[in-house]
């Protein structure tokens, strides 16, 4: 039989191959986005993408079929045409429903393919069954059943790359999709010519729907109507994915705000809990827990269990001298201590005991289960000895030790007030000389409660006018006359009048008022000095320094600006430091000593002898004066021993260029023993005790109070010689 020759529109040919390629390309994107997890994004994906992509596969086969060309004239009938997109639809959706499953196996590999396969099949052939041929389309059986084959083939490729780009990473997924889809519209491209190429046309066919779809117009629109469909598709579908991306991005970004603000939260939990030093529980903890257990203890005796007569117990931990490793090591070295102490006290605690830190250098112990005081005792003992032993800080040993209070519920008062009972029993334990431990006493409640009111009022006692400064002369020893004056604190309380310096001055360093009160001090000292000098009296006076304002870092910057301000020479001012203080910190001394000599002010050594200082130590310090503590002064007439001493230091002073005074001298016995022995300066109650400002200038211009010695009421001032 002869056939009629055939031909292709090679313009077409290529225009459906890229029709192909680009559905391709939109059906691997939607494949991707029918693949989430709400399942109503997904039916919505599913629909309108089976009728993009079907029409876009259509339209492919549609202008495939218009490429080819008889020497007759062709055309399609609409109702089979129509029907052929349909079965294009149907496939599309079925490729979409298998690409939107979990997994792929190979029973759903096999089924889906020949499914897909013989839909466009079915679609193609139906669309070619639209040539309404008189005779009819003469099939070649070879090539059709090789048309199904390549099907079959490229909806398995199909369905395999709609999995393989699930895991392609995202940066190369546009490049390989793009190749995938050039894969895919090969595929369907040599499916459909492949089944037209199984087409044969016999001589003197007529086509009967030659007044159809047909002519190149035709397929121009279906091309545009089909690639603009797509086109659509495919930017819903990439603006989709940009959306969902931001979506995944804003809220991976939350879930990491949540997750950091969770771990914001356990961190303020825990500080707001424990101590960020020592990692030991704080205040807070430790009431809390002494709360509970407080409450477990009451509901055990009020059923009489076999936990009744168990106590419980809090002892309150102060380190002795850790305010001087501060201040002299610095606060790092002090921090170090601190854990050091925490640690050793964790170790001779027993498991169940809770201790915590609840200030600079305090710390608590809980303590529940206590089978007896003495169990107590045995415990506050074991912590004063842990310690008591020397702490490494670098290349340093610091000496620390520790003062503890015990108190006992029930048997040491109201469960309310345990912790400060234990604190007072620890400042007695302090009182004590330190390092040691003492047993809550009902007096000590008293006594804590007249410390606090004691402190809250020196908070004020500065701004209130309430603090003076007494004078005692200081005379000199050959020619009777007055040397200068050593300026005394006092405290004049409106109710408990005058307060010893002994009680209110440990208070202050301990409360951290030592400061103020010494700056107090040295301004008044000053302003005192210039009335003086107003007045015709040229006074040189003595202030005490202690050990805490020896390591201020600024005390001779104030000291300068104090005498700068009331126009007094630094030579008049004489800074007295006892001789343990100032070897406490023999560097912290010597670079205040250094200070205050370069700006001109005198210096002495106070109570000499008492302390641990050696004659290198002396040589170190600039000191001008030493004066001799008044313990060997009281028995230099009945003690040779300190009568011995006393020569010794004077001979040892003055070699050194020092000048020596004599404290305490309370008779004449004393004072004939000082001269004959070489003493420099006298000083105490046998010449005059200490006065206020007024009484002292009262004195010096001649009118002597009644009971002081008879001594020359003119005032000597003389410069020291070096």
């Amino acid at each position: 039989m002869a056939y009629l020759p055939s031909s292709y529109d090679p313009g077409l040919v290529v225009a459906s191959l890229l029709i192909a390629s680009f559905a391709s390309y939109v059906a691997l994107d939607l494949a991707k986005r029918v693949h989430t997890h709400d399942r109503g994004v997904n039916l919505g994906w599913w629909l309108g993408g089976s009728v993009a992509m079907g029409t876009g596969i259509w339209c492919m086969h549609f202008v495939g079929m218009l490429s080819f060309s008889v020497p007759i004239a062709l055309g399609y009938t609409w109702g089979l045409t129509v029907a052929s997109w349909v079965v294009a639809v149907a496939v599309s959706a079925m490729a979409l429903f298998i690409a939107s499953r979990a997994s792929l196996g190979w029973r759903r590999l096999a089924g889906g393919a020949l499914a897909m396969g013989a839909g466009i099949c079915v679609m193609h052939y139906i669309g070619m069954a639209a040539l309404d041929m008189a005779p009819g389309i003469v099939w070649n059986p070879f090539l059709v059943a090789a048309s199904a084959l390549v099907a079959v083939g490229a909806s398995a490729a199909a369905l395999l790359i709609f999995f393989w780009l699930r895991g392609v990473n995202a940066s190369r997924g546009q490049l390989y999709q793009s190749l995938a889809a050039l894969v895919m519209g090969g595929a369907i491209c040599g499916m459909h010519y492949t089944g037209m190429a199984a087409a044969n046309f016999p001589e003197g066919a007529v086509c009967l729907s030659a007044n159809a779809l047909a002519g190149s117009n035709v397929g121009a629109a279906v091309a545009l109507w089909s690639v603009a469909l797509l086109a659509v598709a495919l930017f819903t579908s990439t603006l989709d994915a940009r959306m969902q991306s931001r979506t995944v991005r804003l809220a991976g970004s939350l879930k990491a705000a949540n997750a950091q603000l969770q771990a914001v939260n356990e961190e303020l939990k825990t500080r707001a809990f424990v101590d960020p030093l020592t990692g030991l529980p704080n205040r807070l903890l430790f009431e809390d827990r002494l709360k509970h257990a407080l409450r477990r203890l009451d509901r055990a005796e009020e059923r009489h269990n076999d936990r009744q007569g168990t106590k419980l117990a809090v002892l309150f931990i102060d380190l002795d001298g850790f305010k001087p490793v501060n201040d002299s090591l610095g606060h790092a070295a002090g921090d170090l201590v601190l854990k050091d102490a925490a640690l050793r006290l964790g170790v001779a605690a027993r498991d169940s005991d809770t201790l915590a830190r609840i200030g600079g250098d305090e710390f608590v112990m809980l303590v529940e289960d206590a089978a007896s005081l003495a169990d107590c005792v045995a415990l506050a003992r074991r912590l004063v000895a842990v310690l008591a032993r020397p702490f490494e800080v670098g290349n340093r040993r610091v000496e620390v030790t520790g003062s503890v209070g015990i108190v006992v519920y029930p048997d040491h008062g109201h469960k309310d007030k345990l912790v400060a009972h234990a604190d007072a029993a620890m400042y007695a334990a302090k009182r004590a000389g330190g390092n040691t431990y003492a047993l809550f006493e009902s007096h000590m409640d008293a006594g804590a409660l007249d410390q606090l009111s004691l402190q809250n009022d020196l908070r004020h006692a500065v701004e209130l006018g309430q603090l003076q400064l007494y004078y005692q002369p200081k005379f000199d020893a050959r020619r009777g006359q007055i040397r200068g004056v050593e300026a005394l604190l006092r405290w004049d309380h409106p109710v408990r009048g005058l307060v010893s310096p002994g009680v209110f001055i440990p208070l202050a360093e301990r409360v951290g008022l030592i400061k103020s009160v010494g700056n107090w001090v040295i301004d008044e000292a000053c302003r005192q000095m210039q009335a003086w000098a107003e007045d015709g009296l040229r006074m040189r006076v003595a202030i005490n320094l202690s050990a805490h304002q020896l390591r201020e870092e600024d005390l001779v910057e104030r000291i300068a600006k104090a005498l700068a301000r009331h126009q007094v020479e630094p030579s008049q001012l004489l800074c007295e430091i006892t001789e343990t203080a100032a070897m406490e910190d023999l560097k912290a001394t010597q670079r205040t000593f250094d200070g205050l000599v370069r700006i001109g002010v005198f210096l002495s050594i106070d109570d000499f002898g008492t302390g641990y200082s050696s004659l290198s130590h002396l040589r170190q310090l600039p000191a001008r004066q030493l004066k001799i503590d008044r313990s060997f002064v009281s028995d230099i007439e009945t003690s040779n021993d300190a009568r011995a001493i006393v020569s010794a230091v004077i001979q040892l002073a003055h070699a050194l260029g020092l000048l020596v005074v004599g404290e305490g001298v309370e008779n004449e016995g004393q004072r004939d023993i000082l001269i004959e022995l070489g003493c420099d300066e006298l000083q105490g109650y046998f010449f005059a005790r200490p006065m206020s400002a007024d009484t002292l200038q009262a004195w010096a211009e001649g009118r002597k109070p009644a009971g002081a010695a008879d001594f020359s009421a003119s005032v000597l001032f003389a410069e020291y010689s070096d």
